[in-house]
């Protein structure tokens, strides 16, 4: 699959090289022509200089041949508009933008225009190093107001069926993370000592999970 990219700072060239890596093809577009040395030499992807969000420039990148574009420039305002562009005027669906400011992404979310909120993304990283005890969020989307989130839990659970741990809680089980395997639990799973579990629930309920999750089962939970 073809994948076009706005912005060659360091996020930017690592998603290429790393699309690229994954058999895929790449073009990176970037204003400034010197942004490009932070691609290898070897680099066997398409380099464009230019506006992201400018038609010549897409065409020239090969978007109306591309499975998906993520604008990771250093703007947030020209990421929006570059995939604004992209999906009204190419009708390309698969859209992703970085934001630094996390306040807008709930409006963007809203226009179809999915969002990485950098500052937002490091600081759970940070405290998912911090802070031993989750729920540790892996995503959130703002427009329905789901969350998809990993839960530390008390050994007294392992061995409990996935069903019955859904029940106890009020979650839906999303898959476990197993000896480097994924996981789509069905009734019959059974969780084991060492799984990741992630589940996904209301935002405001990922507390509480938790605190569920962390104490050992009692009677009448299941």
């Amino acid at each position: 699959m073809h994948f076009v990219i706005m912005g060659c700072g360091r996020a930017g060239a690592t998603l290429a090289n790393n699309l690229i890596a994954r058999g895929h093809s790449v073009a990176i577009i970037d204003k400034n022509p010197d942004a490009f040395r932070r691609l290898p030499d070897d680099f066997p992807g398409q380099r464009v200089t230019g506006i992201g969000f400018d038609r010549d420039t897409l065409q020239q990148a090969g978007i109306e041949d591309a499975a998906g574009f993520a604008a990771v420039s250093s703007g947030d305002n020209s990421n929006i508009i570059a995939a604004r562009v992209v999906r009204d005027t190419f009708g390309i669906e698969n859209v992703v933008t970085r934001i630094y400011d996390s306040s807008r992404a709930g409006v963007y979310e809203r226009l179809g225009i999915a969002t990485v909120a950098t500052v937002r993304w490091t600081a759970d990283r940070m405290l998912r190093k911090l802070i031993n005890l989750g729920p540790h969020i892996e995503y959130i989307n703002s427009t329905y107001n789901m969350t998809l989130f990993y839960v530390d839990i008390h050994p007294s659970w392992y061995g409990i069926s996935c069903e019955n741990l859904e029940q106890a809680v009020e979650a839906r089980l999303a898959f476990i993370g197993r000896d480097d395997e994924s996981i789509l639990p069905d009734s019959d799973t059974v969780l084991q000592d060492g799984d990741n579990v992630y589940l996904i629930a209301a935002a405001e309920r990922t507390k509480e999970i938790q605190r569920l999750l962390n104490h050992e089962i009692e009677e009448g939970w299941l």
